[in-house]
Order: C-alpha cells, then sequence, then structure tokens
C-alpha cells in the first residue's frame, strides 16, 4: 500500500506554469557612457598680455559676444593715438598737395591764353616772335608743373591710405586685448587669475554650447545591429539613480573600437533644461536603446533554458497533458533576462516556465497559472 501512494505521488499530474503570449515588449540595449558635450572650446587671446579683468567665472551663461576677459592695454592704446594723428597728418598733406595741384592747373590755364593770344599777335606781326616764344615756353612749365601737383597729389593720397590701414591694424590688435565669446556658451573652467600672465593662444577658458550636450555611449557591437538616428534612449545619470531622461540618437560613429569591440553612439536629451539636466560633463551615465517593439510573442526566461548558445536552447513544453522537451530558436534577448521564442510551438502546447525539480518527459501536467510579461 505504501509502495502504491509513492507511485501514484510520482506519477500524478502536476501543476506547471506556463508562459502566456506578451504584446507590445520593448527591446532594449544598455550601454555605459559619459556626459560630454558636442561643441567644447578652449578659448585664449590672440596676443601675450598680463589678465586686467575678469567677467565670467566657471558656471555662468554667457551670450554671444560677451566680454570674458581683458589684458592690460595701456600702449596699444597710446600706439592708436600715435597712428591717428599720423593719419591726421596724412589727410593734412594730401589737402595741402590736393590744393597744390589746382592751383598749378589755374596757373596752367592763365598761360595757355597768354600764349595763344601772342601767338595771333605775332602772326599779325603786333608783337615780336620772341615774345611768343617766351609764352608758349611758360605754357609748357605750367604744364609740368600741374603733372608734378598731380604725381604730389597721388603720393599724398596712398600715404593717407597706409595711415588708415595702419589705423585699422592697431586697433584690431587693441580689440585683441579683449576676450570675447564666440557663441552662446556655458563656462566651464577659468584658467587664469587676475594679474596673470596669458601667452598668445593659451587657453583662458572652456566654453561649451549648453544645447550641445549629449552623452556618448559604448554598446557592445554584438548587440548594436539595428540601432538607427532618432530611436528612443533613457539615461541615468550616477548622481540621480532615480530619476530617467528621455533621450534620442543624434549620431553613431561609422567606426567601432577595435579594442573593446564597442560602437560608440550619441544621444542628446530631448526635454532637459540645458541650465539644469544633464550639465556636468564627464559624469557617467547609462543608457537604454529602444532598438524595436516587439507587437506580440511569448518569452522565455533563461533560468528556464538549458544549454543556451546565444541562439539555440532547451525549453520544457505542456503538450496534451505532457511534459517534454523541446529544442527551440530564440530571437532577441530582453534586459531582464527573457528570450524571444521564434520556432514556433506545436499545436496546443504551452511553454513551461517553472522552477519545480519533479519535471521529466512524459509526465502528466496541467497548466496551473499562466505567467505574462
Amino acid at each position: 500500500m505504501a509502495a502504491g501512494g509513492l507511485f501514484w505521488r510520482a506519477t500524478r499530474p502536476i501543476p506547471v506554469r506556463t508562459a502566456a503570449p506578451a504584446s507590445n515588449i520593448e527591446v532594449r540595449v544598455f550601454g555605459i557612457g559619459t556626459v560630454e558635450a558636442q561643441v567644447l572650446s578652449k578659448v585664449g587671446f590672440q596676443i601675450g598680455g598680463k589678465v586686467v579683468a575678469l567677467a565670467a567665472d566657471q558656471g555662468d551663461r554667457v551670450a554671444a559676444g560677451a566680454l570674458l576677459a581683458k589684458l592690460d592695454d595701456a600702449a596699444q592704446r597710446a600706439k592708436v593715438m600715435k597712428t591717428q594723428a599720423a593719419e591726421r597728418q596724412a589727410a593734412a598733406n594730401l589737402a595741402r598737395s590736393q590744393a597744390q595741384q589746382a592751383r598749378a592747373q589755374i596757373s596752367y590755364q592763365q598761360k595757355k591764353l597768354v600764349s595763344e593770344r601772342r601767338q595771333a599777335l605775332a602772326g599779325r606781326g603786333s608783337v615780336s616772335q620772341e615774345q611768343a616764344d617766351d609764352a608758349q615756353t611758360s605754357e609748357g612749365l605750367a604744364g609740368s608743373d600741374v603733372r608734378v601737383a598731380a604725381a604730389d597729389a597721388g603720393v599724398a593720397a596712398a600715404l593717407r591710405d597706409d595711415a588708415a590701414a595702419q589705423l585699422q591694424i592697431e586697433n584690431v590688435v587693441l580689440a585683441q586685448h579683449e576676450l570675447r565669446s564666440p557663441f552662446e556658451a556655458r563656462v566651464i573652467a577659468r584658467h587664469k587669475e587676475l594679474g596673470s600672465v596669458a601667452n598668445a593662444g593659451e587657453a583662458v577658458f572652456t566654453l561649451i554650447e549648453p544645447q550641445s550636450i549629449w552623452v556618448r555611449a559604448y554598446i557592445d557591437e554584438a548587440l548594436a545591429g539595428g540601432l538607427e538616428i532618432g530611436q528612443t534612449v533613457f539615461v541615468r545619470l550616477r548622481s540621480e539613480p532615480d530619476r530617467t531622461f528621455e533621450a534620442g540618437i543624434v549620431r553613431i560613429d561609422q567606426e567601432n573600437d577595435r579594442l573593446t569591440e564597442e560602437r560608440r553612439v550619441y544621444v542628446r536629451c530631448r526635454g532637459c533644461d540645458p541650465r539644469h539636466q544633464i550639465r556636468i560633463l564627464g559624469e557617467q551615465a547609462e543608457v537604454e536603446i529602444v532598438k524595436r517593439v516587439i507587437p506580440s510573442g511569448i518569452f522565455a526566461p533563461l533560468k528556464f533554458v538549458t544549454g543556451y548558445d546565444g541562439r539555440f536552447g532547451t525549453v520544457w513544453l505542456l503538450e496534451n497533458g505532457r511534459l517534454a522537451r523541446l529544442r527551440v530558436e530564440f530571437g532577441e534577448r530582453l534586459l531582464d533576462g527573457r528570450l524571444q521564442l521564434v520556432s514556433p510551438l506545436p499545436q496546443g502546447s504551452a511553454l513551461v516556465v517553472d522552477s519545480r525539480t519533479d519535471l521529466r518527459e512524459g509526465r502528466a501536467a496541467y497548466a496551473m497559472q499562466a505567467s505574462g510579461s
């Protein structure tokens, strides 16, 4: 009788949990990255000098063209004043040359008229030929004076233009004593303080364009298939682990990292305020990329699959009231460890997702409860 009881207990139908079809399942890819800025500039002066003014510090937001810092410009201002005086002198010389040119022209016209009259009178015998020749010579000399005066005026005009160009150069150099923001920016770092000497080209500030902040994430190339620009991404900062930000893929590098075998993906927040969210460069971030959505399917938790090799594995089925083993093909692997069942199941069968230790092929069983997504 005891033996019969043991036999009945070993052969009686047992309840097992089965997997019910799940719908609208997101296939997500996980990656680790850091907060970076696409537009980052280390700005400094084009010339060297002593810093006498600083108008910004790290964390400040500055408008395009805003003054950031200034060098001692006393010597350069003196050069500008000297060049302004030289330009005024050149302009005065030009005016004098132009007046002399006008005077020479008038003298030439007067002597030309005298020469013409004396030539006519000489023809009638009213004046001597010598007087006519003298008048003609005076006319020629006056014409030469006109050409000399015109040349002097041209030289004076060139000197005036040279002085104006030199003044412009000095003003450009003077403007280079001021450092201004090349775009609307946020100051990440200030590298110089008042009184320090900044060399030409040396960084004084590090600026970023706030709207260009993104997360550079690294995705295992084995999981990177199907990634596309515009896909939705959920970002979690290390400093705010209980909060996620919705973002989107804006760039995918066209070359993988050969050493780590990872693909670089850049994601940018879709609704973040650049003054507050995702603003600390270099902070670690976790990303989950929604690669696609599976409308409907059956998913098996990995712990209920044996011999899984990345594509195939063996599962338990409940088929016509009996347990059976079946090797099936899987597709996507979800972040929670579930595997998408690709192989069609036999008609009337169900996938068993139960951790019972008394499962064996051919044993009678019945579905106790369906396990959803």
